[in-house]
Formats: C-alpha cells, structure tokens, sequence
C-alpha cells in the first residue's frame, strides 16, 4: 500500500461512499506504526473528493461501525490488519448503517481504483477534525450491554488487549463495571500488536489468570473484534465455546433460540450441542461477513466464529470483543457459577490443522486436484468426519482442517492432505 495508491483509495472510496455528502467518513486505526501514513493519505484523497474526515486515533474495528451509524455520517473506515504482525495492514469500509459495504460498492471501489484516470479536483475540499470523545462515547455503548441489574464488584478480570486498539477501551469498561482489572499487553508501541499476545496467542493471559487468582481472562486482538475466554483456571475456550455459553445463557433466560450460525470451521460438537436444546445450526463461509450475512437472513439471535468473532445482532451489527464479553461475564453472573462450570458441556471433537504459507494459495490448490485425496481422507475420518481445505482470506496461505472422533485420525487426514498441497507447490515451482 503505497501513499500514491492510498491517496487515490480515500479518493475513489469518497465518490463511492459519500458521493459529495456533506456528512463525512470517520477513520480510526489500530496501534500499527503503518497507520499514521495510511491515515493520513486517506485524509488526502477524502479530501480532495470533497468529503469531511473524522479521526479518532486507536479504536477498535466495532466502534468504528457503532460510531459511523450514530454520528450519521456516509462511511467508517478501520485501518488495521486484525490478527496478523505488526508489518500486515489492511483497510476496512462500513457503510452509513455500520454494516460491512456491499459487494456492489466493493467492485465499483474496485473498477475505478483499476481506471488510473487522472484525480480530478473541483469544489470544495473536505475538511479533517480530531473526534477526541470518540473512546468515551464507545465505553459507554459497551457498558450497555452487560445488565444494570448486576455489575462486576468482586470480580478480578485480566484483559489481554494485544497492544492493539482496544488497550485504552477494555480497562475503563470492567473498571467501571466494578471490576479489579489486571491488565496485559497494554502498552502498545507501534511495533507489538498481536506480539506474543491477544487472542492469536493467548498464553499470557492464561498465566496471568493463574498467577493473581483471576475469575477471568479476557484475550482479544489486535483491532478488539475477537475474543478468546480464559476461565478461571487459566484453560482458553474458543468461540465455539463462547457460543454454546451464550447460547445456554438465553435460553435459560427464557429467550427462543431457533438456530445458530456458524462456519464450516465450526466443531461439530457445537451443532450436536445446538440441536440437543432445539435449536438449528447453518454454517456459513469463512468470514464474520457471512456469518452476519446468514443471520440477518435466517432472523437468529446468536453466531460466530471459532476464531471468536461473535456476533449478537440485537447489541450490534458487527462482531464486537468487549461485548462479547460481558455478555459472558454477565451469563456467568446470572448463574452465580465459575466459568469452568458454564462451560463444563461443551467437549469439541478433536481437530487437526495446519497452515501452509505459500505465494498463490488459490493456484495451488487447484494444481493439487485434491477431489480423490478429500473422499479418501474422509472415509478414513468415520462418521461425523470433516474436512476444511481453503485458500485464507488474510495471508498467503492454505488452511486444512480435519475434524473426527479420534485426534489421532485428525491428524493423519490433515498432514495427508497438506503433503499433497506442498507437493503440487513445488510442482509449479517447478
């Protein structure tokens, strides 16, 4: 991502989005050193188009969607590479609502980005202003959803904040909530977001639960969509784990949970749980875009991912770490149980995956005609066996995953089908 390309992103982004409305576009970042530059190039080409920035330095990717939709402006835009190290980054469009642009606005962004006509300035340029109670307006959104009726006095929570976004957001909200907070990896310093840290390595958080007798452990990452929970044992839950707790939580609060959305990542054993308590389960695609997109058609209170993207829309239209949770501190408050003991049901069947780092994932898989390897490896998982063979959506890699009642079938199927994958690579290197 090069100033020059950036420039003409904000300015093509600007016509699509605002289309000269007044309103403005919010932009906020995580802790990457990269985005002081990337901000201030988008600044440029909003501008020159004509519409008005908002900046809000470090916020999470949910405040972003939360702040786009209530201050009424044209668009949000999160400058933040999630998950991945500090030298990835990557931009992320809402539209006006907080929702993730649609496919129509991708590949119109897609094809003028694609033209290189001239940038073409006329009328008046946008201005540029510091949104400074942005944090403050989002911890108080966060607050609303853990339930006046009960607060976090007594508690004592660590919150890994993956020196990323949410490192001055999740502290205040438990504090004010009443929690002790003991805080881990919250001093960012451009350079170790998701270092060792955050829900991508979770460790930390697991030890400091250990070491200070912690009720909980709280590990999201870098730009503060995803949670992983940590119980107070220090053992790490997954969002397959969050969703069945939450899903047990509504419905012994009386609510009707007539399914949940998954992904085909999703353990099996988090369908099986669904279906035990009436409830259907659909799984969608990789991606907490379609994860939504199946929940707003299916009507569903509840879905996510296992990497722990949660999405509750009747709280919000994004997935949205801190909320999630309090809503898991707050289930466990209303059962007046441990969380070890909420989460006690919830055995996932053994999984084995392995990620395969390569130059041009896609076209390698297709060089690895992997249609007879699938159905072999699948007749030897047994029943319930599945597998998960995809190009990832965030880094140049091939993701196999192989899920059976036996971890020792797993893992034969998974390092079977990545030796084939490797295989094909070296082929056309060849």
């Amino acid at each position: 991502m090069t100033p020059d390309v950036l420039v003409r992103l904000g300015f093509v982004a600007g016509r699509v989005l605002a289309g000269g409305d007044s309103a403005g576009v919010l932009i906020g970042k995580d802790t990457r050193r990269s985005g002081y530059m990337i901000e201030s190039a988008l600044e440029a080409g909003f501008s020159a188009a004509g519409v008005n920035t908002f900046l809000t330095g470090p916020l999470p990717t949910s405040a972003v969607s939360y702040l786009a939709q209530t201050l009424r402006l044209s668009a949000g835009v999160v400058i933040s590479a999630s998950h991945n190290p500090h030298d990835d980054n990557g931009i992320k469009f809402f539209d006006g609502a907080g929702a993730k642009i649609s496919a129509a606005a991708e590949k119109e962004i897609e094809s003028q980005m694609r033209g290189r006509s001239p940038l073409s300035f006329s009328g008046e340029p946008g201005r540029a202003e510091r949104l400074d109670d942005a944090a403050g307006r989002y911890i108080e959104f966060c607050k609303r959803a853990f339930p006046r009726r009960l607060n976090l006095r007594g508690a004592r929570v660590v919150v890994d904040c993956a020196n990323g976004a949410a490192y001055h957001i999740a502290p205040p909200v438990l504090h004010e909530l009443g929690a002790e907070v003991v805080s881990v990896a919250a001093s960012p310093d451009g350079l170790n977001i998701n270092e060792k840290c955050g829900a991508t390595s979770p460790g930390a958080a697991a030890a400091a639960v250990r070491k200070h007798g912690a009720d909980a452990g709280l590990a999201l990452d870098g730009d503060g969509d995803r949670l992983i929970l940590i119980d107070e044992k220090g053992k790490t839950h997954d969002g397959d784990a969050l969703l069945f707790l939450l899903m047990n939580d509504m419905i012994a609060n009386g609510a009707r949970v007539a399914g949940v959305v998954g992904t085909v990542l999703s353990n099996g054993a988090l369908e099986v749980a669904a279906r035990e308590r009436g409830a259907d389960f659909f799984r969608a695609d990789v991606g907490d875009k379609n994860v939504i997109a199946g929940l707003r058609r299916l009507r569903w209170p509840l879905g996510g991912e296992p990497a722990g993207h949660i999405i509750l829309p009747s709280l919000h239209n994004t997935g949205d770490g801190i909320i999630t949770a309090l809503r898991a501190l707050a289930a466990a408050e209303t059962a007046d149980k441990p969380l070890s003991e909420m989460l006690r049901g919830y055995r996932p069947f053994p999984q084995a995956r392995r990620d395969l780092r390569m130059e041009n994932p896609a076209a390698t898989l297709a060089e690895a005609r992997l249609e007879k390897a699938e159905k072999k490896a699948l007749t030897a998982l047994g029943e319930g066996g599945r597998i998960v063979v995809r190009a990832s959506g965030t880094e140049s890699a091939v993701r196999v995953m192989a899920e059976a009642r036996r971890a020792d079938l797993a893992r034969a199927a998974a390092a079977g089908l990545a030796e084939q994958i490797l295989r094909a690579k070296t082929r056309r290197r060849g």
